[in-house]
């Protein structure tokens, strides 16, 4: 089990990507249109174009962990808006409140009470 802590950088891919895309071509998009190394400690974090799904990539020391969260019902309800960035930085009570389906920059004490 992977533990998000305070202390990890997280990084969002604001475009969508194509979700057949495996290790390989996460860590193409990392390096290509994120201007990221993939073995660099970041935790990036994907949604695919309907928005109804998360992949995050990440290099733990020996290897890479490859995980999705998809959502039986309904679509993510916050991702940052395209502007002249293709990546999003953010802090892991973000990342947390996102995989829940929250808005990271709202405070949300709601959903919390259901962590």
């Amino acid at each position: 089990m992977i533990q998000i802590t305070p202390q990890m950088r997280i990084m969002l891919a604001v475009m969508p990507v194509d979700f057949r895309k495996g290790i390989d071509g996460l860590a193409a998009v990392c390096r290509n249109i994120l201007k990221q190394d993939p073995f660099s400690g970041y935790i990036f974090v994907f949604r695919n174009k309907p928005g109804t799904a998360l992949k995050i990539l990440i290099y733990d020391g020996q290897g890479f962990w490859l995980c999705q969260k998809r959502l039986s019902k309904g679509r993510f309800k916050w991702w940052p808006k395209k502007d002249d960035d293709e990546s999003h930085q953010m802090a892991a009570h973000e990342l947390q409140m996102l995989i829940w389906n929250g808005n990271p920059q709202k405070n949300n004490i709601s959903l919390w009470k259901m962590i």
